[in-house]
C-alpha cells in the first residue's frame, strides 16, 4: 500500500516516527490504491532540503518527528508517486513549446537586434 511505502521511508530512511495526511492526500491515496498501474509505483518524497523532516526549522537529521503529507500526485513520465510534505511549492513545468522558440536574432540590421522579447 502507498501509506506503507511512505511510512517505510519516513521511519527507515529519515528516522521519523510516522506520517499524517491531509484530507486531500487521503482522497488521492484512496483513488490511486484502486488503480494497479499506479499503486505499484515507487514513492518520491518532496520536502525541504534543510532537514530529513518536513520542517525547515528542524535542521539536519532530527529524530522522532512526524511528517505531514499535504498532497500526492502521479509523475507518470518519471514513473513514481510524489508525496508533497509540509509547505513545499512546485514550480510549473515548461509548456509543450516554450517561449524561447519565439526569440531570434534579426541580422538584417547592424548591429543585429533581438526579436521576440517583450
Amino acid at each position: 500500500p502507498i501509506k506503507s511505502k511512505i511510512e517505510s521511508i519516513v521511519k527507515g530512511a529519515y528516522g521519523g516516527a510516522g506520517a499524517t495526511y491531509s484530507a486531500q492526500a487521503e482522497a488521492r491515496i484512496a483513488q490511486y490504491e484502486k488503480d494497479p498501474a499506479i499503486n505499484q509505483l515507487p514513492i518520491c518524497m518532496s520536502k525541504t532540503q534543510y532537514s530529513l523532516s518536513d520542517d525547515p526549522a528542524k535542521l539536519g537529521a532530527p529524530s522522532g518527528f512526524s511528517v505531514h503529507v499535504k498532497d500526492i500526485y502521479v509523475s507518470a513520465g518519471a514513473g513514481f508517486l510524489v508525496a508533497s510534505l509540509g509547505t513545499i511549492n512546485f514550480i510549473p513545468g515548461l509548456p509543450v513549446k516554450p517561449a524561447y522558440y519565439k526569440i531570434d536574432l534579426d541580422f538584417s540590421t547592424h548591429p543585429p537586434r533581438v526579436v521576440g522579447l517583450s
